[in-house]
């Protein structure tokens, strides 16, 4: 022992480093920290849209300097209509006559929150296995098609009718979602390329399917087709004055199995493990390309699964724009999610409530609907952005939680 050394001199025990728990609580947390002020900055962006929009916002600013307190309460007044008409949309309106009618407007934001939910996992399970299913709204389209046809033209009993159905639609949509993957596996096709195009394709098929005496409804002379059978129709779950159906509890079951499937099965820790290092995978002996063609197999079995929503539980028949988008949101809400089936759940819920909210605020106070879309597009930026949302907000970044990485999917 050295005379001369001091408790100063003596070298700290280093501090114990957290244990893999711990890590993964502390990530979690500062995860939704994020997240939640990531929709709260696309919320005031928002705000400020629906103030310059709004008449009253724009009269009040020729005199402002005059009376700048009239623009402030008139932007006030404006962001606050708005915004309260949009949660009196989508989750409850205390004005409305009678208790069905004050929770329809919640009714009606899980009614578009279920094919976001599937077609969100559609996605979001490819990026697991490192894939862009950028092709949701062709396998949706494949899915409507066939959900629609056996739902039409095939008579069946009440059960096995809407069993088939739902059946045909997971199996066109696991089809057309199962051609990029080959293509993939066997030609080293890039996948957002063939899925693009693959979009293209079902749209025009089914443009051309609705031309035909075997899709065109009798009597009409638009491109629709006939009405599913009621035996096809999915079960409503609160009776005839809500739209809510069964495909809400698909939806939710499908978020169920696709987590067992990712984290308690020995397919989707191939999956995962494909998704995170492919060579790796390979030398371990996994077999990549064939882990590539299930998991957008799997994918476009989810997303044949949303058409059938759309065919058997909300609009009944087959049209050109059946799809209606839900395919491309479907990556927005597989982003906000960050890959992870439960947090597809939450952001589905949420892109589902400001949908039906947005309807409400349009026509409430005028405000238009496109700002629920920036409000959208606003909160996958910020997610993606995290050092942005950290420097507004002046959050200090915690250890172990690095950028989020699509690719390669979210353990998150």
């Amino acid at each position: 022992m050295t005379p001369s050394m001091t408790t100063v001199d003596r070298p700290r025990p280093a501090a114990p480093e957290p244990d893999r728990r711990t890590a993964r609580r502390r990530g979690l947390l500062d995860t939704g920290v994020l997240t939640a002020l990531s929709i709260l900055l696309a919320l005031l962006v928002g705000a400020v849209l629906i103030a310059v929009a709004d008449a009253g916002v724009q009269e009040s600013a020729g005199y402002f300097f005059a009376r700048p307190s009239d623009l402030l309460l008139a932007a006030w007044d404006a962001i606050g209509e708005a915004y309260l008409a949009l949660v009196q949309g989508a989750v409850v309106d205390p004005g409305a006559a009678d208790p069905a009618a004050a929770l329809r407007p919640l009714t009606e934001s899980l009614v578009f929150a279920a094919p976001l939910i599937a077609a969100g996992l559609a996605v979001g399970l490819a990026f697991r296995a490192g894939l862009f299913n950028i092709g949701a709204e062709g396998q949706i389209i494949l899915g409507a098609i066939g959900a629609s046809y056996v739902g039409f033209a095939w008579d069946l009993p009440v059960v096995v009718h809407v069993l088939v159905a739902l059946a045909a639609a997971v199996l066109l949509g696991a089809l057309w979602g199962a051609i990029p993957g080959v293509l993939k596996a066997r030609t080293g096709a890039h996948e957002v390329i063939t899925t693009i195009m693959l979009n293209y394709v079902a749209r025009f098929l089914l443009a051309f399917l609705l031309s035909t005496a075997a899709f065109h409804r009798p009597g009409r002379s638009d491109p629709i087709s006939p009405s599913v059978d009621a035996t096809a129709e999915l079960p409503l779950l609160l009776g005839g004055w809500s739209r809510l159906h069964a495909g809400l509890v698909l939806a939710l079951a499908a978020a169920a199995g696709v987590w067992w499937l990712l984290n308690r099965s020995t397919p989707g820790f191939r999956l995962r493990a494909v998704g995170a290092n492919p060579a790796a995978s390979r030398t371990a002996g996994i077999r990549v390309g064939t882990v590539t063609a299930t998991a957008m197999a799997l994918a476009g079995a989810l997303a044949g699964l949303t058409g059938a929503f759309q065919i058997l539980g909300t609009e009944k028949a087959l049209t050109g724009g059946i799809s209606a988008g839900i395919g491309f949101d479907a990556i927005t809400v597989a982003l906000l999610g960050r890959g992870n089936p439960f947090g597809i759940v939450g952001a589905g819920l949420l892109f589902g409530a400001l949908r039906a909210g947005g309807v409400a605020m349009q026509a409430r106070t005028g405000t238009p609907i496109d700002i629920v879309f920036v409000v959208q597009s606003l909160i996958v930026l910020f997610i993606a952005a995290p050092p942005l949302v950290r420097a507004i907000s002046r959050l200090r970044a915690r250890a172990g939680l690095g950028p989020m990485q699509i690719s390669k999917g979210w353990s998150a």
